[in-house]
């Protein structure tokens, strides 16, 4: 086994170092790639995205997310509009002829003049791993059918690619995100969602029926794999002028995570392992400062990640810590000088954020030096530094923020106001390879990559390859 890793990084390495002969860029490059900034109009509410399955109380909106902490539990949501119906899911292997069931629950809520449907969500539990299950929800005529397949177990070389995308919405652009991720070739196997999910909030009264048109929309990806979940600020819904005073009500009706798993108190900030990373979800939208219920368990939580076994230490959060863009500039400082210094200390291999409306990835830069006296408050190079990358640029109806900080800062390996998706796709304890998809013109291009080394296993400066 030892061998074949070994071998694997030589064949990462000298391809990442051919590469880099090609394009090979030093950091600090802002794309000279241009597309309109103005706002995207939303697909009609009549698009066959937003479809309402034919047949009475036919579920809809299906969606699944990992359902404990290791890999073996999915959690399956899904809504009815005319009554309740059935509860159950019913599930079975691939390779096996048994018939299993679980039970779920099912809620409703309202928001100011609106009512939800009958909302389910249903664990299932004891899976096997590295496997593929179909599972039905509904009742009588108006079932449906679907699948996904459990992650492999659990080790320091198992290859898994995850996918990345942040602040989608519902719009044109957000179709052809969508659309470009299901087709990309480096399929991802699960989705990491970096907050902003319908922009309901946008619309008069935070019209909840985008929710709605929302989970129709993103059903023929989510349900059929993981979508793993982290707030936004689009996600609070706070509105005391409509006599919502329920931060967070619609989203966390319409989506439960396994946060008690990973010994959490709340679905905001918890951690998944899935094969060979290991994942946490932060909460920028809730109390984090020290004391806090979120960073007692942060604090916690990052020493008890077995580098050994599981060797991809993965960050989502809302807010980026870095960002050189104007709009929402040093929003996320507060959580940086209260965290960085953790992610450093644990060798964190990489921090994914949205808000931003663009892509920017940082160099690994660390900006802990700083005391009230001696004045070094300029990230520097640091090896034990996560890279950060902003991803929020899925394709929502506010549209792309352009206007940059200038100089480009040297934190600032690359950025670019396009929409796009991310695949971060991990070969084995030592590499991984990530690679940014522009949207352009009905194809994706691959604009920005880094070969990643892992933290660590290696912590040697990697090479990176940028593209116009």
């Amino acid at each position: 086994m030892i061998g074949k890793w070994v071998s694997a990084n030589f064949i990462f390495l000298v391809v990442g170092l051919a590469l880099n002969e090609w394009v090979f860029c030093e950091g600090g490059k802002t794309s000279s790639f241009a597309r309109s900034n103005d706002a995207t109009p939303d697909m009609p509410i009549d698009s066959d995205v937003f479809r309402v399955p034919p047949g009475y109380n036919a579920p809809q909106q299906v969606h699944i997310t990992q359902g404990d902490h290791v890999g073996k539990g999915v959690i399956v949501s899904w809504t009815t509009a005319d009554e309740p119906g059935s509860n159950t899911v019913i599930y079975w292997a691939d390779n096996g002829m048994e018939k299993k069931s679980a039970e779920g629950i099912v809620l409703t809520y309202k928001y100011f003049n609106y009512t939800s449907g009958f909302i389910h969500h249903c664990t299932i539990t004891n899976l096997e791993l590295d496997t593929k299950y179909y599972y039905k929800v509904g009742i009588g005529n108006t079932t449906r059918q679907f699948w996904f397949i459990t992650p492999p177990g659990s080790g320091p070389d198992v290859p898994y690619t995850l996918g990345l995308i942040g602040d989608l919405g519902q719009t044109y652009h957000s179709n052809s995100t969508l659309t470009h991720y299901e087709l990309n070739p480096t399929k991802g196997k699960t989705l990491l969602f970096v907050g902003d999910l319908s922009y309901a909030d946008d619309y008069p009264f935070h019209d909840n029926t985008r929710w709605d048109t929302w989970g129709r929309f993103i059903e023929r990806s989510a349900a059929y794999q993981p979508w793993i979940w982290t707030a936004g600020n689009h996600e609070i819904d706070f509105a005391p002028d409509l006599g919502e005073n329920m931060p967070f009500k619609p989203y966390t009706n319409r989506f439960h995570m396994p946060f008690e798993a990973s010994y959490s108190t709340s679905p905001f900030w918890y951690s998944i392992k899935r094969a060979s990373a290991y994942i946490i979800v932060m909460a920028s939208y809730s109390g984090f400062g020290k004391y806090t219920p979120q960073y007692k368990w942060l604090v916690n939580e990052l020493p008890k990640v077995n580098r050994t076994e599981i060797p991809w230490l993965i960050v989502l959060m809302h807010c980026p810590m870095y960002s050189s863009y104007v709009h929402h500039y040093m929003e996320g400082e507060t959580m940086r000088v209260m965290y960085e210094p953790y992610f450093v200390k644990y060798k964190v291999d990489v921090v994914f954020a949205g808000h931003v409306h663009a892509y920017e990835r940082s160099e690994r830069v660390s900006n802990i030096a700083y005391n009230i006296t001696n004045g070094l408050c300029t990230p520097i190079s640091d090896r034990s530094a996560p890279v950060y990358i902003t991803i929020g640029d899925g394709g929502n109806q506010e549209g792309l923020v352009t206007e940059m900080t200038e100089p480009q800062p040297a934190y600032s390996a690359y950025r670019e106001a396009s929409y796009g998706h991310g695949i971060f796709d991990i070969k084995n304890r030592t590499h991984a390879y990530f690679a940014w998809h522009r949207n352009q013109d009905g194809y994706a291009v691959e604009a920005d990559s880094l070969w990643f080394k892992n933290r660590y296993w290696n912590g040697m400066e990697e090479s990176s390859i940028a593209s116009i």
